[in-house]
Parts: structure tokens; sequence; C-alpha cells
């Protein structure tokens, strides 16, 4: 009797068969057609007038050979069939609207999060720019205060007026000065 090695028993003697394989995908598209159609008005008055002819076909007498007798056995399997492979071809298409629904919620979350930090930013911004003018001097508040100054300063010059006023009533000062004067002045 031979020897078997273990490699030998590892490694399949003949290939095995291998089902085809289908694309999802294209399933899938082809699904979500059909479930379209199934939906639509078309398809139900499609259906209606086949119904309609098969029964008046096998049902009249203008055939002599009725391939369906009136319960209609053929009609009521053609509808099971049809309804076996309906229910399936819709949950497919559900399953794949819900799987792009997934996607959709996902990419307005991630927006949504996006807008969030967008928006917590720039309201941060706008506390320091608030923060910023609040410290800043505006045009009506300097011109209010300049008109303050200007107001000060005219009372000032007034009040100066009249203490040079009191102060030349004596006559010895009202004589003019000359260039020497000015020069020799130690206050000036």
């Amino acid at each position: 009797m031979a020897e078997y090695r273990r490699v030998d028993l590892d490694t399949p003697v003949g290939g095995r068969r291998r089902l085809p394989r289908f694309d999802d995908d294209a399933v899938g598209a082809g699904a979500e057609k059909v479930a379209r159609f199934f939906g639509t008005g078309q398809y139900l008055v499609w259906q209606t007038i086949i119904v309609i002819v098969w029964i008046a076909l096998n049902a009249g007498g203008w055939f002599i050979w009725k391939w369906d007798p009136y319960p209609f056995i053929l009609l009521n399997l053609a509808f099971s069939t049809q309804a076996a492979y309906a229910a399936p071809l819709i949950l497919l298409a559900q399953n794949r609207q819900e799987d792009r629904d997934k996607v959709t919620v996902s990419a307005d979350r991630r927006r949504a999060e996006q807008t969030k930090a967008d928006t917590e930013f720039l309201a941060r911004e706008l506390a320091g720019v608030r923060l910023a003018v609040g410290e800043m001097v505006s045009r009506d508040y300097l011109r209010h205060e300049l008109d303050d100054l200007r107001g000060l300063l005219e009372r000032l010059e007034a009040k100066l007026d009249d203490v040079s006023a009191d102060v030349s009533d004596s006559a010895g000062d009202l004589s003019e000065p000359i260039q020497g004067d000015l020069a020799e002045d130690p206050d000036r």
C-alpha cells in the first residue's frame, strides 16, 4: 500500500466546478429597474390587459385548444412565479436604496460637523473682533472728545486774555519791545 503524504492530501485531485460569478452592482441595478417598473401604472395596465386576454382566450369558445381551462391554474402559476421573483427583486432594490441613504446620511453628518466647526470658529473670531472694536476709539467718540478739548482751549484762551488784559492795564507795559529785549529775556 502506498504511503500518503500530508502535502498530497492538502492538494485536490481535480479542479472543483465553480458557480458563475455575477456582478452584484449589475444585478442590483437590474433589480432596481424591475422594481421601478413594477411600481408604475404602465405595468398595471399591461398586466391587466394580459390577464383579460388570457381569460378571454381560455374561457371563450374561440379556440378549440384551450391551454388553461377555467380554474386558470397556469395563470395562477404565472402570477405566483412573478410574485416569487418580484418580492426579492424589490427587497434587493430597497437594500441598495438603504445603502445609498446610509452614505448620504454619513455625508450629511460630516458636512454638518464641518459646518458646526466653521460656525464655532467664526463665532470665536467675531467675539475677538468685538472685543478689539470695543477697545478702539470710534470716530464719533473722538469727534466728541475733540469738541470738548476745543471748548476747553477756548475757555483757557478767554481766561488768558482776561488775565493779560488785567495785567496790561498799566501804561508802562504798553511799550513796544525791541529785538534786543527778546534775545536777552532769560525766560525764553
